[in-house]
């Protein structure tokens, strides 16, 4: 058998004539190192009291209730404006219902993720200013209102200046 005709075939199975690795790969192999002996020196942090742990599961606890709560916009000069009594502490408009990407089969061994659009068809931005804030409306129903640091939509007409209270 001609001698190129192997290398080539040894090439695709075993990396015939090994190349050099990329500046990325060895950047890698170093950082890796260092990390492992960073690792090594410092240990792992002692926590024993896992107060933050239990801090973060008592939001996730009081954002899963529908309380009372007070929303504001704040002025570029620090003053404080009441936009609307509200229920819960507000969602940023990036939340999604659904997982943003969904994995596809490219070939039979390559997967992929591709993105997914929410159950109303549309695809949700990846960072967005905006947040979603559940006013309590004037019969006591929920009135969704979309606040963002230049613009503010309800479904009630507010006062154009002051207090962003639903206007009377």
């Amino acid at each position: 058998m001609n001698i190129s005709i192997v290398c080539v075939l040894a090439a695709l199975l075993a990396g015939c004539g090994s190349s050099l690795p990329t500046s990325d790969e060895t950047q890698a192999r170093q950082q890796e190192q260092a990390a492992q002996e960073a690792n090594a020196q410092t240990g792992f942090p002692g926590i024993t009291a896992f107060t933050e742990k239990k801090m973060v599961k008592l939001l996730y606890e009081r954002r899963d209730k529908a309380i009372a709560t007070f929303s504001y916009a704040m002025a570029l000069d620090g003053r404080l404006f009441h936009i609307c009594d509200s229920i819960g502490y507000g969602l940023p408009y990036g939340v999604q219902f659904t997982n943003p990407d969904k994995v596809v089969n490219n070939t039979s061994q390559s997967f992929g993720t591709l993105p997914q659009p929410e159950p109303n068809g549309l695809f949700m931005p990846p960072t967005a200013e905006g947040t979603w804030v559940m006013c309590a409306g004037p019969k006591g129903e929920i009135d969704p209102l979309y606040v963002e640091p230049r613009v503010v939509v309800s479904t009630h007409k507010l006062r154009a200046s002051g207090d962003w209270e639903v206007a009377q």
